[in-house]
């Protein structure tokens, strides 16, 4: 039999654009090499230019960089300007997986426990509100995730 998990019967989130799970303590924000060109080409400017202006290395692996704000480390590509009251990713369509995934990160999705620890700590208002997202939907999302 089958283990099933503890969302089997899905989880609801929705977006509400306020930019906590952008912000907080210092932290990475994992991309790839593909990742790193497609937001270099959103940008306008060369791989090389992405790389030196607005990444890090950490462990070996690369970050995009945070900035320090009032709301603590932002990641330099969250805008708080544009739309009054809501902060926005300004290289939303070609931000990295590990921000597409959210909430549905595996250590998000250890445990109801897990998740509710997720959803204040961040603090997001979109987890457990909106529509609900399938397990299937979830799955994949969980599985593309490179947390950690």
């Amino acid at each position: 039999m089958a283990h099933m998990e503890w969302y089997e019967s899905g989880l609801r989130f929705i977006c509400t654009q306020c930019g906590n799970c952008c912000t907080g303590s210092p932290g990475v924000v994992w991309f790839n090499e593909e990742e790193g060109r497609a937001m270099a080409k959103r940008l306008g400017i060369s791989v090389e230019k992405f790389y030196l202006d607005h990444a890090r290395k950490v462990d070996g692996r690369w970050s995009l960089n945070e900035i320090y704000t009032e709301h603590g480390y932002d990641c330099e590509f969250l805008d708080r300007e544009s739309i009054p009251g809501k902060a926005i990713c300004s290289l939303y369509e070609s931000r990295p997986m590990q921000c597409r995934t959210w909430p549905f990160w595996p250590e998000n999705l250890k445990s109801k426990r897990a998740w509710h620890a997720a959803k204040g700590r961040t603090p997001c208002p979109g987890m457990d509100n909106g529509k609900l997202i399938p397990i299937e939907q979830i799955r994949i999302q969980r599985d593309a995730t490179p947390c950690s």
